[in-house]
């Protein structure tokens, strides 16, 4: 068995449960709320080997009145005892992860890790705080301590905080992140000594991404580590109220998260520190869960430590693009560096609302904290309501519940054939069932056995008997198949899988007559183009055709779950009768919920009317790229399929090209790239998905000029 999950180093958390140079006593309580809420446990549980080292917290309760010159020796004593602590941390090989406490005690976390680090090199420490905290002892406002540790640490101020045993930082390799609000003292001495300040304009201006691109490179450059601090001040007060100085206007606390995850990958990272968490002024727990998501975006592990860890631990029937996802939003998604990436895939069009849309994740949590699952022994209050909703929206008198596609497929198959001998009068046994040549239906074995994949059966035989297949688009073929024993017609209306191939026009209504014309069910499979896709409800309405059975599923569970269903007349399902089907979680009250909701967003967004307009625009903007990689570019709505040249370059090559530049496909059959982006996309980012495509495949025809040997 594979060694145990473990980063390269462990994480040792410190905390300091101190006010002593703070205006308020709030965040002396801060380090020890977030140990009783099970900071450390939080953190292993997302693979972060965290402990905690120390709980260091000052006997003596911060004087309120006593001069402030006893109030530098009291706070001094206590940062010997934390740079100390800290110093050792390092020295043991691990990263000191430092909970304040007011921001007084960065003067002596960074100390002691520069102490540590010294025999290596000089420490560099990015601080991200409201404030300058450059203020020394001849020029503070108002006597707290807690706005001196920045001066201290570059040598200015009193002899109780820069006479800190180890190296001052070097101003040239510190910088400052979010600053919007400090006197003018603490700006002239900053100017004077050089240290770089990236103000809230800039950050805003600029994005804050780039701007900790840049500050990491003055940390990390000509140094042997570097550090992070975070000052809860530095975030907007209106989305994080838990801290000590409320300033307005301050950082995204999901943007600072999804920037912090780009310290993963730093081998060099050598402490990271978060202060002044107020857990009273925090009354409904989002402070503490964003300082747990600070930590875990800093620390956690890398995308190279996750993949081999599912390489050893997971079966090898995946053979994922080299990215591993933590967060997704709308049609954007980030991975565990920080990186954001245009999602082009929809998860096969399981994600065609964006993800994480803010009334399908509402209708969640909502049904999960009342009834999750009963089992279809019992009824419940909300799969009635889903099944009415669906069956009036596509025009069918019933549905069946199950959870995924395939299920849905396997269900199709069963009402077919058991319609086929209980109303057609087929002899028992013998229905036979017509499918179409690169078909994808599922990987159950009766649906690999009439794959004309040949990967897809390989090894998993015998297959069980009673289909047939057709050339896809040809109705003649069709016919020609069909004998006395046929129960029903199996199709795509559009074969995602298969590369997007797009059937001849008038091909399915004239399977449709054929069909009803030999008394055969046409059923279609909607599992990836239904609710929306293609521009239409159902891809079958392009040709204003209704199907007698349709497939739907992925895009019903609104990325949030798997929920499918097979829908039909009582014609046919008719012939089910209880114990005949079933499914233990098919149409459970919070699929049902999700699902519900799910057809609401659909139909109030009016996606299916927004998937055809911005679909034809994408379609064309494609189809103008001019590169000679490109065969053709095909689709319907939002879903498209640009074929390449395998001859010089295969699709997989591709889609890792558009994944290094930010957007995510995924090729098929090795030579069609997949464009299926969430139908809530903008214009706007579409032109930017069309002008990144068209630079990696300038790259790519440049890199791979001719034909492979």
């Amino acid at each position: 068995m594979p060694a145990p999950f473990a980063p390269s180093r462990p994480i040792h958390i410190v905390g300091v449960g101190s006010c002593l140079g703070a205006p308020i006593f709030g965040p002396a309580s801060g380090p020890r709320a977030l140990k009783n809420l099970g900071l450390e446990a939080h953190l292993r549980r997302l693979g972060i080997p965290a402990h905690w080292q120390a709980l260091l917290e000052p006997s003596a309760p911060k004087p309120p009145h006593s001069p402030l010159n006893e109030r530098l020796g009291t706070v001094s004593a206590l940062l010997h005892d934390l740079a100390n602590t800290v110093a050792g941390v390092c020295e043991e090989g691990a990263i000191p992860l430092v909970l304040g406490g007011d921001h007084a005690i960065g003067a002596g976390t960074w100390r002691g890790v520069a102490r540590a680090l010294a025999p290596r090199g000089k420490l560099g420490l990015i601080w991200i705080d409201a404030h300058l905290d450059a203020h020394t002892a001849l020029t503070t406002h108002s006597g707290n301590i807690h706005g001196m540790p920045m001066a201290a640490l570059l040598g200015v101020g009193d002899e109780t905080l820069t006479g800190l045993p180890g190296p001052h930082l070097d101003p040239a390799h510190v910088v400052i992140v979010g600053a919007r609000s400090w006197e003018p003292e603490e700006l002239t001495l900053l100017n004077k000594l050089g240290v770089k300040i990236f103000f809230m304009p800039e950050v805003k201006a600029r994005g804050l991404p780039a701007v900790l691109a840049d500050a990491l490179r003055i940390a990390r450059t000509g140094t042997a580590g570097f550090g992070v601090s975070v000052d809860l001040d530095a975030i907007d007060c209106a989305k994080l109220p838990g801290t000590t100085c409320l300033v307005p206007d301050g950082l995204d606390p999901q943007e600072l998260t999804d920037a912090l995850h780009s310290l993963r990958n730093c081998a060099d990272l050598a402490g990271f520190e978060i202060v002044e968490y107020v857990p009273e002024r925090d009354k409904d727990g989002s402070g503490a869960r964003w300082v747990a998501d600070f930590a875990a975006a800093a620390l956690g592990p890398t995308t190279a430590q996750l993949r081999d860890r599912e390489q050893a631990y997971g079966a090898h029937n995946y053979a994922p693009l080299p990215v591993v996802f933590t967060r997704g939003e709308g049609v954007w998604l980030w991975d565990v560096e920080g990186r954001r990436y245009l999602d082009m895939m929809s998860a096969y069009s399981a994600v065609s609302f964006g993800h994480s849309h803010p009334r399908l994740v509402k209708a969640l949590t909502e049904q999960a904290g009342s009834l999750a699952l009963t089992s279809r022994a019992y009824s419940n209050d909300r799969l009635p309501l889903m099944l009415e909703r669906l069956s009036a929206l596509l025009g069918y008198d019933q549905a069946l519940p199950v959870n995924t596609g395939l299920e849905a497929v396997e269900t199709a198959i069963k009402a077919a054939r058991k319609w086929a001998y209980k109303i057609k009068g087929v002899t028992d046994g013998q229905a036979e069932i017509i499918v179409c040549n690169n078909n994808f239906h599922g990987r159950s074995t009766t649906i690999v056995g009439f794959s004309s994949e040949a990967q897809y059966r390989d090894g998993f035989g015998p297959f069980p008997p009673g289909f047939r297949s057709i050339p896809f688009g040809d109705a003649d073929a069709l016919e020609a198949a069909i004998t006395p024993n046929t129960a029903a017609f199996l199709f795509e209306p559009i074969q995602g899988e298969g590369g997007i191939n797009i059937p001849p026009a008038g091909w399915l209504a004239r399977c449709a007559e054929i069909c009803r014309a030999h008394n055969v069910l046409l059923i279609a499979d909607e599992v990836q183009t239904g609710l929306g896709r293609t521009g239409h409800i159902l891809a079958c309405n392009h040709d204003g055709v209704r199907p007698d059975g349709v497939i739907l599923g992925k895009a019903l569970g609104g990325g949030l779950l798997p929920v499918s269903a097979f829908l039909a007349d009582e014609a046919v399902m008719q012939v089910f009768h209880p114990g005949d089907h079933g499914s233990t979680f098919g149409g459970n009250p919070l699929a049902s919920a999700v699902a519900a909701e799910a057809l609401s967003v659909l139909a109030d967004d009016k996606l299916a009317e927004r998937s055809a307009t911005l679909g034809a625009y994408f379609l064309a903007r494609l189809q103008t790229i001019d590169n000679p990689l490109i065969r053709e570019v095909r689709g319907r709505g939002l879903l498209i399929g640009m074929e390449l040249d395998t001859q010089r370059v295969d699709a997989r090559v591709a889609a890792e090209a558009l994944l290094a530049r930010g957007l995510m496909t995924k090729d098929t059959h090795e030579s069609v790239l997949r464009f299926a982006p969430p139908l809530v996309i903008t214009e706007a980012e579409l032109d930017w998905a069309v002008k990144t495509i068209e630079d990696a495949l300038t790259d790519l025809a440049s890199r791979f000029p001719g034909a492979k040997p």
